[in-house]
């Protein structure tokens, strides 16, 4: 049996420096792939590379051999050399690369726990990989499974409920305050990247952002990214009043907006509720402007403490998440350990097929005076004597296959039977696959199954 390999780094285990050195570009990945796949040791492949991961996945025919080999391709390929990026990396085989994967795909392993994003990227990956031939039965099996995993901890699971990012955490407070964010008009002022963030979240929820800064030019480019409006930064004062939600991120070393500002805005405004976000360090809002009534002024810490507290909720939650992803890769592995074994069963059930209709028809005389009614009642009855027959062994041989040991009982079972010997699964030279406690759990399944 071939080995599933991984071998990457991320951004826990390698600084941008070396990320970048090894990041490749779509059409880049495909190039590796094929690349790969012409060595003749990897018979399919799979690249991630994101901005935070660059990772491989094969199927090789030896773990030592496919690794020193993937290592020399990426060296070549990316022109740096291995001692630069070796120490970093991480290498993985068969049930660990395959729980590593599944990791990814729910957001378990990304820098923000619980991310969805990732989940686009896994199929991303094996779409590219399709498209250059590097994915056969395996890999789609695997990052079927992968996929289905990711979206079952996201759903079954509340990960990725709360706000993970100073950005999101500031809409959530936002939507806390107004409910719904559908004609809200936000006020931006300053043109930086954390306030763009949060200005884009807000704008999909279908807020109106007028971004005002003191370059005029920087207001506009801001405003085009988010799809929003500018004005000039005299004008400040006219668009306070007139705003529900105000985000300010200068690098003025002084307050912005005083206590003056609002309390006029707040009477033109008739006392309707404001809600101010000071992102800036050092702060550009007066931090005493939240006495007022109905106005709600958070800092930057105010929110990086809704994130942390959120955090400490998503990791309690990544324990539920690791149980489906044991149960996940528990399927997979069983899936991964019996497909061998599968022509072999194949070739059983047609020969018993054979067996069957071969003696109906031996029959066929005795036979012609049923009924149609009859006749399907015997079809049937000879169907279901077969499957009830073939149900023990056919278990059975999943089950030794999981244990690997379906080349001795698969041998058995071709020379009883006498079926063609070459379906039989070769021995692995290999070190056989250790189950964790929950895959042995899901096999040991089989064997209830043979009791029912």
């Amino acid at each position: 049996m071939e080995d599933i390999i991984l071998l990457g780094l991320n951004h826990k285990t390698a600084d941008v420096e070396v990320r970048e050195k090894l990041a490749l570009t779509p059409d880049k990945a495909k190039e590796f792939i094929n690349l790969m796949i012409k060595q003749g040791i990897v018979t399919e492949g799979s690249i991630m590379s994101t901005c935070n991961r660059t990772e491989i996945y094969a199927m090789v025919e030896e773990f030592y051999a496919g690794k020193e080999l993937l290592v020399k391709l990426l060296s070549e390929f990316c022109d740096v050399k291995s001692e630069e990026f070796e120490p970093h990396l991480y290498t993985m085989e068969n049930q660990k690369a395959v729980y590593h994967l599944f990791q990814v795909a729910s957001g378990l392993d990304s820098m923000i726990l619980g991310e969805t994003q990732i989940l686009g990227q896994v199929r991303e990956a094996y779409k590219m990989s399709d498209e250059c031939g590097g994915v056969g039965s395996c890999f789609h099996g695997l990052f079927q499974h992968a996929l289905s995993a990711g979206k079952r901890v996201h759903s079954e699971t509340q990960i990725n409920d709360n706000a993970a990012s100073v950005s999101y955490a500031a809409v959530e407070l936002a939507r806390d305050i107004f409910g719904t964010l559908e004609n809200k008009t936000v006020l931006l002022i300053g043109a930086g990247k954390m306030s763009e963030l949060t200005a884009k979240h807000l704008n999909s929820d279908g807020a109106n952002v007028v971004v005002v800064n003191r370059t005029i030019e920087r207001a506009k480019e801001c405003a085009k990214k988010i799809r929003g409006q500018y004005a000039p930064y005299e004008e400040l004062s006219s668009w306070l009043h007139n705003s529900d939600i105000l985000i300010s991120s200068t690098g003025a070393p002084h307050y912005v907006v005083n206590k003056s500002d609002v309390k006029k805005a707040m009477e033109k405004r008739n006392n309707k509720p404001m809600f101010l976000i000071d992102i800036a360090v050092p702060r550009d809002i007066e931090p005493e402007i939240k006495d007022f009534d109905n106005v709600h002024l958070h800092c930057i810490d105010d929110l990086q403490n809704v994130v942390e507290s959120n955090m400490e909720e998503r990791r309690e939650e990544a324990d539920n998440a690791r149980m489906i992803l044991h149960e996940e890769v528990a399927e997979f592995m069983v899936w991964y350990k019996t497909r061998d074994v599968v022509p072999l069963i194949s070739a059983l059930r047609k020969k018993a097929e054979g067996i069957r209709t071969n003696e109906l028809e031996r029959y066929d005389k005795k036979l012609k005076n049923l009924s149609k009614k009859e006749r399907n009642a015997v079809e049937g009855l000879t169907k279901s004597l077969v499957n009830r027959i073939l149900k023990e062994p056919v278990l059975r041989i999943k089950n030794f296959a999981v244990e690997d040991k379906s080349d001795i009982y698969g041998a058995t079972l071709a020379h009883l039977f006498d079926l063609d010997e070459s379906l039989v699964p070769k021995s692995d030279e290999n070190e056989p696959i250790e189950l964790d406690n929950e895959s042995k759990s899901f096999s040991n399944k089989l064997d209830e199954n043979l009791k029912t």
